[in-house]
């Protein structure tokens, strides 16, 4: 079960709203806890299939190592560049590693649609690519806090 945000409801997504913004954004940045405690962030391209946020990181990566030792992680996506056209959303939850490290395509029928998904948005493409050093992490989060501060100019308008 997802839990809500209490504080900046007025200006948090609607659930159509975050899907569409997950949907078309197109880097987040990945919070994980390394081995010694101390936080790691990375960017990364993901992609959204209205229930889970699909990550596909290189598997020598730190986050790869942090994760294999510590699946909790935090993703933030977001956009905007003047103070009152900032939104984002913040994912946060555990991390579960999905078909085989790296990916090199064996049958997968979960990976079908975020493989689908992120090949049209990233390589203009029907089937994914695979190059032997990336593979699948998926995030289906516990927690969302969305904002869109945007909203801020209607709210003060009324």
């Amino acid at each position: 079960m997802t839990v809500t945000q209490r504080r900046g409801r007025r200006i948090m997504m609607s659930p159509d709203e975050l899907d569409a913004f997950l949907s078309t954004e197109r880097t987040c940045r990945v919070a994980t806890v390394s081995s010694d405690g101390a936080p790691h962030v990375s960017a990364l391209w993901f992609t959204w299939d209205g229930t889970s946020l699909w990550l596909f990181s290189i598997t020598r990566s730190k986050r790869w190592a942090d994760l294999r030792s510590d699946q909790r992680i935090a993703v933030v996506i977001d956009a905007g560049e003047e103070y009152g056209e900032l939104r984002g959303a913040e994912l946060s939850g555990t991390a579960v590693f999905v078909a085989e490290s790296p990916r090199m395509g064996e049958p997968c029928p979960e990976l079908d649609a975020p493989e689908r998904l992120f090949a049209g948005k990233y390589f203009g493409m029907d089937s994914m690519p695979y190059d032997g050093k990336h593979a699948w992490i998926r995030l289906t989060p516990d927690a969302i806090a969305s904002w869109d501060f945007r909203k801020l100019a209607e709210l003060q308008g009324s």
